[in-house]
């Protein structure tokens, strides 16, 4: 189920700077994009750049997108960001998040038609500068059904800052990798 992004200020600078996002993602080299880790899940070719892993971040990458790093790094409870990249033809099968401490956030970048995420019984397309807010332990698949590539930019913050989050082991070992 979706929910307002507005309902959390602080998103507010995503799709103020999203211009910016887009040109740092835009200037990046294919060679940081790497397989999302769950390859069960998807058929074709799902990538991240990742900023932040589990609250760490990703120094090197975030140098390279300052003003993407700037803009996330205001949203409180912050664990999870990247550039999420659905190759045509991809489809990210029905899953569950892993943990409901957490809400996901996806600012939409590179938006070609015939792209869509399905959250629970609803489903909606991606814009340019737009934002979506869901929880993903609700159902979700996503699909790019485009001959363009679909990018967004994916985070994954603490519902409650002060909260903390615990994910399954063999999720937390995806982290540890580029």
């Amino acid at each position: 189920m979706f929910m307002d992004p507005a309902q959390v200020p602080e998103l507010a600078a995503l799709s103020d700077a999203w211009m910016d996002i887009r040109a740092e993602l835009l200037a990046l080299s294919k060679e940081y994009f790497i397989a999302w880790p769950e390859k069960s899940i998807y058929d074709g070719n799902w990538t991240v750049f990742p900023l932040y892993k589990f609250g760490q971040k990703v120094e090197e990458h975030c140098a390279l997108c300052p003003r993407t790093t700037d803009a996330i790094e205001g949203i409180p409870g912050l664990l999870t960001a990247g550039f999420s990249s659905l190759a045509p033809g991809t489809y990210i099968g029905p899953h569950f998040g892993y943990t409901s401490e957490v809400l996901r956030a996806h600012l939409g970048l590179l938006t070609p038609p015939d792209c869509a995420i399905r959250v629970g019984p609803e489903t909606k397309s991606w814009t340019p500068g737009g934002l979506m807010l869901f929880d993903d332990t609700t159902e979700h698949e996503a699909w790019n059904r485009s001959g363009e590539t679909r990018v967004v930019l994916l985070l994954d913050y603490k519902r409650d800052p002060a909260a903390d989050v615990r994910y399954p082991d063999h999720v937390l070992a995806y982290g540890q990798g580029q």
